[in-house]
């Protein structure tokens, strides 16, 4: 093979399908490349080395073939495998929100090397958290911040003043981000995204945090179960509308609360969803 052909890349495997008889197609994020995608030939054959290097969520070292439509993995060497995201079904399932996020968001071939960083960043921090709706909160903040998509948290988005912490609080993700007390009621009668759902101080405070501050400071937050849920709510709502769809794996992390699974659940560690 031609060696101009060839370049090595670091690259996290967000999703895989197969291909052929034995082959695997993969959604790659990388550095310098952004999101792309790739053929790794004969990864399903028991004899083929790579397979283990190309799990989902794992971060490799890749050498590739440019080819005509899609480039070929050669080459793959495991950097972080991220162990915890394979052993608990809770931390395996918000992982795949997390990728799934990325993907949908994200157009194929535009470098963002902040975003790699921060799904690498992300991953790791899975692994490991003791509030795993925290560390998706922050995540989802900064993804919509990388790509153009922050919400406005500071100001009206409609008349643009100042919002004072007092009062009353809406959130319209048409208008894309927070409503004063005077901006953001429905209209009598009104569609839903006409004007605002309900913004409750606490929210406010907690999403401006985690829009200005560093993960270190974000993680030692300890917060309630309800606001938990009203974060959640405001976050999908405005996800929702931003990508003109739902996520898969968002109903697939409702049915795991609805069951009350906990990390680390000794029941619960499995491979992945």
């Amino acid at each position: 093979m031609r060696s101009d052909r060839l370049y090595r890349a670091q690259a996290i495997i967000l999703r895989r399908g197969d291909f052929f008889e034995a082959d695997r197609l993969l959604t790659l994020y990388t550095p310098h490349r952004g999101k792309m995608r790739a053929i790794a030939k004969g990864i399903r054959k028991p004899t083929s080395r790579k397979g283990g290097h190309l799990e989902l969520f794992t971060h490799s070292q890749l050498l590739l073939a440019r080819g005509r439509n899609l480039d070929i993995i050669t080459q793959a060497q495991t950097i972080e495998p991220f162990l915890p995201l394979r052993e608990d079904l809770l931390r395996a399932s918000y992982a795949c929100y997390v990728g799934e996020l990325l993907d949908q968001i994200t157009e194929e071939n535009i470098p963002n090397p902040r975003l790699f960083y921060l799904l690498r960043d992300t991953l790791a921090r899975l692994g490991q958290s003791r509030d795993l709706a925290l560390t998706v909160r922050f995540y989802e903040l900064r993804l919509l911040g990388l790509t153009g998509y922050e919400p406005q948290l500071f100001h009206c988005v409609r008349c643009r003043g100042l919002l004072e912490p007092q009062g009353s609080f809406f959130f319209s993700p048409m208008e894309g981000g927070a409503l004063c007390e005077a901006c953001g009621p429905l209209p009598a009668g009104g569609a839903q995204q006409a004007g605002g759902a309900p913004l409750s101080l606490a929210a406010l405070k907690v999403l401006r945090f985690f829009q200005t501050r560093e993960y270190e400071l974000c993680q030692r937050m300890h917060i309630r179960p309800a606001l938990h849920s009203e974060l959640e709510r405001v976050m999908y709502r405005y996800i929702a509308f931003t990508l003109e769809r739902d996520l898969k794996s968002v109903g697939f992390l409702n049915i795991l609360r609805r069951q009350d699974v906990a990390p680390n659940s000794p029941s619960q560690r499995r491979g992945n969803p």
